[in-house]
């Protein structure tokens, strides 16, 4: 960096540039190398909580049909003016990955599986857990998935263990030339892109990897167009009973990716911080996510939270109240797992709704009162 910023010094003092010009390249250069903010201000923090909070909580959207089952995990976007939401199911095998289709973001469809159990030795044959990617990043936009040669990708954990989250999961891919609007089953790479065991795992995720989400960043804020987060549970003394945290890949490809930095970006050191989605919001980027079994927090087992970046590596987390915790009884143990959208004006604020119970399904609360939801879980006997 350091050579070429003196060929750029010694151009700029050229006679071909002459001093007028030299000057104004020499004011564009400082300006394109200017270094980003690392801390966002409880001002511009107090500004974006306005802006995404959902006080009004409609109620379940998606819940099983038989008490067998449990629904997890949703992911909204866009696709020929339709809406559609990608979620879990899980039967006592592990997590398989579902589609689902809205006209209004508040009454959904189910329409069929996208990621299915392996009746072979694949190193996901019980677990596939997709989340679509590269969906539109900004706040209020078109919430429609980019394609990247061609194809829509799916980034997912999987596993060949069978139970809620049991044995190493690890990161795969999924894609598609297909419509992501319509049933099918996705293709995969043949092996994981991320494993807890790889040789250049980070001290945090050296036990099992979950959630993950690629972001599209065309400004290469990083160096790289693709951005993924994810969460893993991880410790340099005893990995298995680490906490977990939220860490960086990067990629130019989507096929070939690289860990990013030494240290998770969000660490609580205890209990979980998780499932990251990320959207920009005028110069600052967003990051919904959810906490659980803080040491600091008694209130409640679980809930949803949000931190700002201009960077995407240095997160300004919020301080104020949770944007979604527990309060009614279809979400009275857990309330987290985000994804926010905003639609005509209305922010939907999805989630995972889990009651004492354990009864598991997606609720949504929004920015103006919607009234409420007639779904409710099936009576236990």
């Amino acid at each position: 960096m350091k050579n070429e910023m003196n060929n750029v010094l010694r151009f700029l003092s050229s006679p071909l540039v002459g001093v007028r010009g030299g000057l104004w390249l020499l004011v564009l250069l400082m300006a394109c190398t200017t270094e980003l903010p690392k801390t966002v201000s409880p001002e511009k923090m107090q500004e974006v909580y306005e802006e995404v909070k959902t006080p009004f909580k409609y109620g379940l959207v998606m819940a099983p049909a038989v008490d067998s089952l449990m629904i997890d995990c949703p992911t909204v976007f866009r696709y020929e003016g339709g809406w559609y939401m990608t979620y879990f199911y899980f039967d006592g095998r592990g997590y398989e990955t579902w589609l689902a289709k809205s006209d209004d973001l508040l009454h959904w469809e189910e329409m069929g599986r996208v990621l299915s159990f392996s009746d072979s030795t694949d190193w996901d044959s019980n677990q596939k857990a997709g989340y679509p990617s590269l969906q539109d990043p900004i706040w209020g936009g078109s919430y429609e998935l980019n394609q990247v040669d061609g194809k829509y990708w799916m980034p997912y954990f999987g596993g060949s263990s069978t139970g809620y989250e049991h044995g190493l999961l690890s990161i795969g891919m999924a894609y598609t030339d297909q419509s992501p609007a319509t049933v099918h089953e996705w293709d995969r790479l043949d092996h994981p892109i991320f494993k807890a065991t790889d040789e250049d795992a980070r001290w945090w995720e050296n036990s099992t990897i979950y959630k993950t989400w690629v972001l599209l960043d065309e400004s290469k804020t990083t160096g790289y167009p693709y951005v993924m987060y994810y969460n893993a549970r991880g410790d340099s003394i005893n990995p298995g009973h680490g906490a977990e945290r939220i860490g960086m890949a990067v990629s130019d490809d989507m096929v070939n990716w690289q860990r990013f930095g030494e240290n998770p970006v969000i660490n609580h050191h205890k209990g979980i911080s998780g499932d990251a989605v990320i959207q920009k919001m005028g110069d600052v980027w967003v990051m919904f996510y959810f906490g659980a079994f803080w040491p600091d927090r008694k209130d409640h087992d679980a809930f949803n939270r949000f931190a700002c970046s201009y960077d995407l590596v240095n997160w300004t987390e919020w301080d104020g109240v949770d944007l979604i915790a527990p309060s009614e009884s279809y979400d009275n143990w857990f309330a987290h797992k985000s994804y926010v959208v905003k639609h005509d004006g209305i922010v939907y604020h999805f989630y995972c709704a889990v009651n004492k119970d354990s009864q598991r399904g997606i609720a949504v609360a929004t920015s103006l009162d919607l009234g409420k939801s007639e779904l409710s879980f099936q009576l236990k006997n």
